[in-house]
């Protein structure tokens, strides 16, 4: 009998759905998959509007749930043997769509099931997993892989393109930009994760699944990103409480906070960002050891509260 896989997750820009297919694309005919696509009730369309994409700020922190499209029955009601459950990063957090579904009554699904998870992102990705982690360990789910894939273009030229692909829907290279996103090859490469992952799963492994998916180069981090992603979150959450003071999604009275919050966030990236950068350099002289030690935790699965 095939394994049965469940491949669920939410992709606005498509590029993850892109990434899942090439990754199962040596296994699908091996094996037995279902694609199942988390949709809002209210879509985010892409590109977005400037206003609309920083007014999402503070409910993607606090993880405020949006309503969703619920499953179809025949995906909730059959038995699998393992999901593969792909997101992305939205404010260095699961994208709300992601933290919505994790809190429905559809999030059922994952109860006792065996969860790899597959991220696309432009390159913070640890607290958005670190998140998730605490996501499955309350609703009963097992994580047993972790595949990342990121923009490994240099981190100002990163945001440049994301910006251009976010705002103006152009994702292919323009002027001197090359193109936004997960680079081309990476995503066709993603190929090499199916069939350890099948195999794995078909000898009753899972428990040493990550280790290869590692050998393979499911994971790249580097010491430094911990520390800019731990500050950045320090200044999201309060900021979003900042900005939630003053109402809701879309109210007038909080507009004047976003729109702080958008010309400040835009200055750390493109001012502050050198001198953070080189603050973030030093303490990582200071503190290697435990930051190395850091990097191995986050490349692994097990949770341990407090990391943020």
């Amino acid at each position: 009998m095939k394994q049965r896989i469940l491949v669920l997750y939410y992709s606005q820009s498509g590029q993850l759905r892109d990434i899942i297919d090439n990754i199962t694309a040596d296994i699908s005919t091996r094996a037995d998959i279902d694609f199942a696509q988390i949709e809002p009730v209210v879509s985010y369309p892409l590109p977005w509007k400037a206003s609309k994409f920083f007014d999402t700020m503070p409910e993607t922190m606090q993880h405020i749930p949006i309503a969703l499209k619920p499953l179809s029955a025949e995906v909730m009601n059959k038995d699998y043997d393992l999901v593969i459950f792909g997101y992305q990063s939205w404010f260095l957090n699961p994208s709300l769509p992601i933290s919505s579904f994790l809190q429905s009554d559809d999030a059922r699904i994952l109860k006792g099931k065996n969860v790899l998870t597959v991220i696309g992102c432009r390159n913070m990705w640890l607290h958005g997993q670190e998140t998730i982690k605490e996501y499955f360990l309350k609703i009963g789910a097992k994580l047993v892989g972790n595949i990342v894939l990121t923009d490994t273009n240099p981190n100002l030229i990163s945001v440049l393109t994301i910006i251009r692909w976010s705002f103006k829907g152009r994702k292919e290279a323009s002027g001197l930009l090359p193109a936004a996103g997960v680079q081309d090859h990476d995503i066709k490469r993603a190929s090499r994760f199916g069939v350890p992952i099948l195999r794995h799963l078909e000898e009753n492994k899972l428990d040493e699944l990550q280790k290869e998916l590692l050998m393979l180069g499911g994971i790249h981090l580097k010491p430094g990103l911990i520390i800019l992603e731990k500050r950045g979150v320090k200044n999201f959450r309060k900021w979003s409480k900042f900005i939630r003071e003053k109402g809701g999604p879309g109210a007038p009275e909080r507009q004047g906070r976003v729109t702080m919050f958008k010309r400040l966030l835009i200055v750390a990236i493109f001012i502050l960002s050198p001198i953070s950068s080189f603050t973030a350099f030093i303490q990582l002289q200071l503190q290697r050891r435990s930051l190395l030690r850091d990097v191995e935790y986050f490349k692994e699965l097990n949770y341990e509260p407090g990391k943020f």
